[in-house]
């Protein structure tokens, strides 16, 4: 017996729309599940609801790379949620407490550990990690992270060729986190987490036909998690960030 047309084939559960910089943004279990979500593992409702509502809560963009969601293994496994350092930049940027960065490399010279601004070495210097500070208007002392290469360093494809701005990258992050908790405290890049090289997908297309596929489907509520935010100064010269558990 064929279905009526009426009747769609599945529902679109907990699909919403917010918008990003003027652009509607539509998520759904499905469009998460099928096109935002990196890895062998099979993520529960409970992590899409948690990845949605913290998109949602941040502006985040999927669409542009700007978060995705990795889970390798099984039942056990957590999910990881990832966000672009672009994404971080974007959004302190738009903090009106924000007042600029300064990052570099830490090298050993000579017998001397220096820090150098940038991301340019010497080849007779020894990378040991990298540095960022993270000026606030408010603040009269600017946010500072030092973090080692060998904690980061996961000898993965981009790690080995561009090592220098790999933890330079992580440096700024950690420090622009810990400059602004509420803004980005739930929020971890690939490098900090450790997630294996995962290649870029324009997913845009397929998504919008899901969307329209599921046009006449049944909207199911969505309820949304409560959004883990950092409410007191992170420790990031030594401690790894803790991956979000769901």
């Amino acid at each position: 017996m064929e279905q009526p047309n009426n009747v769609p084939a599945k529902q679109d559960t907990g699909r919403i729309t917010y918008q990003v910089a003027g652009q509607d943004v539509t998520l759904s279990y499905n469009i998460v599940r099928n096109f935002l979500t990196k890895g062998n593992g099979k993520v529960t409702d409970q992590e899409l609801v948690q990845f949605i509502s913290i998109c949602k809560f941040n502006q985040l963009n999927p669409f542009l790379n700007e978060a995705y969601l990795v889970k390798f293994g099984g039942e056990n496994a957590s999910a990881q949620m990832i966000v672009s350092k672009e994404a971080l930049m974007k959004r302190a940027e738009n903090c009106a407490e924000y007042d600029g960065f300064r990052a570099g490399l830490i090298v050993e010279r000579k017998g001397e550990i220096i820090d150098i601004e940038g991301g340019f070495k010497l080849e007779t210097d020894k990378l040991l990690g990298g540095w960022a500070e993270v000026h606030r208007k408010d603040r009269k002392f600017p946010y500072i992270s030092r973090v080692s290469l060998t904690e980061y360093d996961k000898k993965q494809s981009t790690w080995n060729e561009k090592k220098m701005t790999m933890i330079r990258k992580t440096a700024i992050v950690q420090a622009m986190r810990e400059a602004f908790p509420t803004q980005l405290g739930a929020m971890y890049t690939a490098e900090e987490q450790g997630v294996q090289d995962i290649p870029y997908e324009d997913v845009t297309r397929k998504v919008k036909s899901e969307i329209k596929a599921e046009a006449n489907t049944e909207e199911v509520g969505f309820e949304e998690v409560p959004i883990p935010t950092a409410t007191a100064k992170i420790e990031t010269d030594s401690a790894k960030p803790p991956q979000m558990k769901f």
